[in-house]
């Protein structure tokens, strides 16, 4: 069974409290502001280029204020194969509440900046701030043809922002379509997580970044008074996806990252029962507990008639999972948002996983009789 190794449910009768900024947010990983100067005056538009964001300390040289904080999730979010650079500001003198593992409040005037390049080309870049009064400004900038700045988007995106394969182009999304997503379940910070910061990071991980220096994860945000109130359990032990095999952790960590923030059991789709996100006290035996050898609740248009399990344990190609992930008609796709494109590699790793998965059970059985 894959969990969590977390020693969370001691941590319930321990949380003090728990605060979720309501709001909308784009999908980005974070970056953490050290020791810099005030975040600009919280307003309720955003600014109209991305240098009056604060993100460069020289606009004219592209140069990312060292004060920021880079960073790169463990299992990053596909997205038609875009290269991404994450930074995140933290006001200075303030911190991040880790006391709710799954949900940290972070403080007015934290912002997180997302870059998009594909082919080496600055596409967009997506930005968030959390207000004083609570909630979260968010928008899109799209970059000029020759590089230099970035203007912002219409709250309904941009469509035919950078050419793909197939006829097929990125998309910048709009504000509807990032609600779709970052509200999707208990915090609406995606990619800045005591998982996805976790230092036992998966070997295995799909699309899996370098790391920019300085390694920002968990204990370097403790160390550095960045991070308070995170539980004593999670800091001696870090999370990690424990799994039968190290096809299956890489398999579950991708799902964490590109399906988890929508189909969780705390989210607007929870009556699906379909549990793809890892959380700090949840152990995580409900991912595979609503995957493998689970019913398909209800047939997309264009799924095959035998898909009738989510994961069927040794087919692939019946199962309807991989049917989803495998398509991109609109009516059948998932992830339903953020990519035209398939993700070749990730449907190899999927396929992968559920023959193995078979062969696995089997084996199971086998010894199982001959005790």
């Amino acid at each position: 069974m894959a969990k969590v190794i977390a020693t969370v449910r001691l941590l319930r009768s321990g949380r003090s409290h728990r605060s979720i900024a309501a709001g909308a947010m784009l999908i980005l990983p974070f970056v953490v502001l050290m020791h810099a100067p005030a975040a600009p005056q919280s307003t309720t538009t955003p600014p109209l280029t991305l240098h009056e964001t604060g993100l460069y300390a020289d606009p004219g040289t592209l140069q990312v204020d060292p004060a920021h904080l880079a960073f790169a999730p463990q299992y990053p979010l596909w997205s038609d194969g875009a290269i991404k650079r994450r930074w995140i500001s933290l006001p200075p003198g303030t911190a991040i509440d880790g006391s709710d593992p799954e949900a940290w409040i972070f403080p007015v005037g934290t912002r997180f900046w997302k870059e998009f390049s594909f082919s080496g080309e600055r596409v967009e870049t997506r930005y968030l701030e959390r207000r004083s009064d609570g909630q979260w400004l968010y928008a899109a900038y799209a970059w000029s043809p020759d590089g230099r700045e970035a203007q912002l988007v219409s709250a309904r995106g941009k469509r035919g922002a950078y050419p793909l394969a197939g006829g097929r182009s990125h998309t910048i999304p709009g504000v509807a379509d990032c609600k779709a997503c970052h509200q999707g379940g208990p915090s609406e910070i995606l990619g800045f997580s005591v998982l996805q910061l976790s230092p036992e990071r998966d070997p295995g991980a799909l699309h899996a970044e370098r790391q920019p220096e300085p390694h920002v994860d968990l204990a370097y945000l403790v160390d550095r008074g960045l991070l308070v109130g995170l539980p004593k359990a999670l800091r001696d032990a870090p999370p990690q996806i424990e799994a039968a095999t190290a096809t299956e952790r890489a398999a579950l960590g991708y799902m964490h990252g590109n399906c988890g923030h929508c189909h969780n059991e705390r989210g607007s789709l929870q009556n699906i029962a379909l549990f793809l996100r890892h959380g700090a006290d949840t152990a995580g035996e409900s991912v595979l507990a609503s995957t493998v050898a689970q019913p398909v609740r209800k047939q997309a248009p264009g799924q095959s008639p035998d898909a009738v399990l989510r994961v069927e344990p040794g087919h692939p190609n019946r199962s309807g999972l991989m049917q989803r992930i495998s398509s991109r008609s609109p009516a059948l796709q998932m992830p339903p948002l953020g990519t035209e494109l398939i993700d070749d590699e990730a449907v190899r790793l999927l396929y992968r996983w559920i023959a193995e998965k078979g062969a696995f059970i089997q084996q199971a059985h086998v010894n199982a009789e001959g005790r």
